[in-house]
């Protein structure tokens, strides 16, 4: 059952509500192991269902065209101070709707139509809106792109500088969607005041590491930082954009007007709630674990063969190449998803196939930390993999059915917030 409980949605609309209950009840008999997903507090669910939800409010605090903002001015600064005191940063911005509206915001701030922006290749482990082609920051944008090395999978900054200096961009990207290796902030930041370049560090996957001390943080290098809120640091469907001081003014005018309309106060809400929880103590031992996991479950793979790009992880995530267990990553995902396994399909570096069609899958171990399953379970987790991609080369679904059998079992006995058995 869905917590917290929906019966005046079942009484309105049974149909929804039984779309919804299905979906809670299949996020907690999946081991959800998509990197880009978590789960959210049952508070942050509260917070994100509220009647903040009716109102509207263009502008910022004490600035806004809509009357009867006294709550909600006080709701977003109180995620805004959340946000500055736990990243340490001069000024944040809560209230662009997603990632890919925060990067945008970051283009419109410092870059004008036309311009060179160096980001991380999509095929490489980058994110679409740095710059890649069929993104309307590489349509609007001159976009010159950086990879990894092809014998170790870490970045090249060799190519990263030469990039750099022959191109001149005005904006670096850093961060991605598929990188297991710690980023080296500060590296990136000597290239780009070599350059002349602003450095933003999109850190949507590691942002809730950072906050708990398990990752390296881009602030003192990056000019401007980018995040979702959801992912590693379990919040709602939102994101940030934090900065020095410097660059305040012209982030928060990008966003709006630059972009949006009025903010969604019920998701800043979820936000506020989230920042809170990720600055308690038991944060802290949450991040580590999701590291610790995530090194456990690589470990145990690289045992059962698996192909691992750059060998294995530093933070949540582990990107495979299937190419030696004979199958793609497309199949594979969907025969991992029969056998009760989330995740998803992926480009890996150098890639021969097509990007719907990849070679890989990318996982990760936020979702099942914030179960409770520690590094004690990887080795199963391992072995269940193993099992259903050499089922999904066989055409075995009577082995991928056996062992979703055996992933809800095991699952019976770690909670999920958001649902009760």
């Amino acid at each position: 059952m869905h917590v917290p409980p929906i019966p005046h949605l079942t009484a309105a609309d049974p149909e929804l509500a039984r779309l919804v209950e299905g979906e809670a009840q299949r996020q907690h008999d999946k081991l959800r192991m998509i990197a880009s997903e978590n789960y959210v507090s049952e508070a942050v669910l509260e917070a994100s269902g509220t009647v903040l939800t009716n109102k509207y409010s263009e502008g910022y605090a004490a600035k806004r065209y809509y009357e009867g903002q006294q709550f909600v001015d006080q709701i977003e600064t109180l995620a805004i101070e959340r946000a500055k005191s736990l990243f340490g940063v001069d000024h944040a911005n809560v209230q662009p709707y997603s990632g890919s509206p925060a990067n945008l915001a970051v283009y419109l701030a410092f870059l004008n139509p036309g311009d060179t922006v160096l980001g991380m290749s999509l095929p490489m482990g980058g994110h679409l809106t740095h710059g890649w082609s069929v993104s309307a920051t590489g349509k609007w944008f001159n976009s010159v792109s950086y990879g990894v090395s092809r014998e170790t999978g870490l970045i090249d900054f060799d190519e990263v500088r030469d990039l750099a200096r022959r191109e001149r961009p005005k904006v670096i990207f850093a961060g991605g969607t598929a990188i297991p290796r710690t980023i080296d902030f500060a590296a990136f930041a000597e290239i780009a005041h070599e350059v002349g370049a602003v450095l933003a560090a999109d850190i949507a996957h590691i942002a809730g590491l950072i906050a708990g001390g398990a990752h390296p943080t881009p602030v003192g290098h990056a000019d401007v930082i980018t995040t979702t809120t959801h992912k590693t640091l379990r919040g709602p469907r939102g994101a940030m954009i934090l900065s020095t001081e410097e660059h305040a003014k012209a982030i928060d005018r990008a966003v709006f007007p630059g972009l949006q309309g009025g903010p969604h106060n019920h998701t800043t809400a979820g936000i506020a709630v989230a920042l809170r929880e990720a600055a308690q103590p038991d944060f802290r031992d949450y991040a580590a674990q999701v590291v610790a996991n995530a090194k456990a479950l690589a470990a145990a793979l690289v045992e059962r063969g698996f192909d691992l790009i750059s060998g294995g992880t530093d933070n949540h995530l582990i990107l495979a190449d299937l190419t030696s267990k004979g199958i793609g990553g497309k199949p594979a995902a969907k025969a991992l998803d029969r056998a009760g396994i989330e995740l998803n399909y992926n480009t890996v570096p150098y890639d021969t196939r097509k990007p719907f069609d990849p070679s890989g899958i990318r996982l990760g171990t936020p979702a099942l930390t914030t179960r409770g399953l520690t590094e004690a379970q990887m080795p199963q987790v391992a072995v269940w993999m193993d099992e259903a991609v050499t089922a999904a080369v066989k055409e075995d679904d009577g082995t991928l059915d056996r062992i979703a059998g055996e992933v809800h079992d095991l699952l019976a006995s770690y909670p999920m917030p958001g649902y009760k058995a």
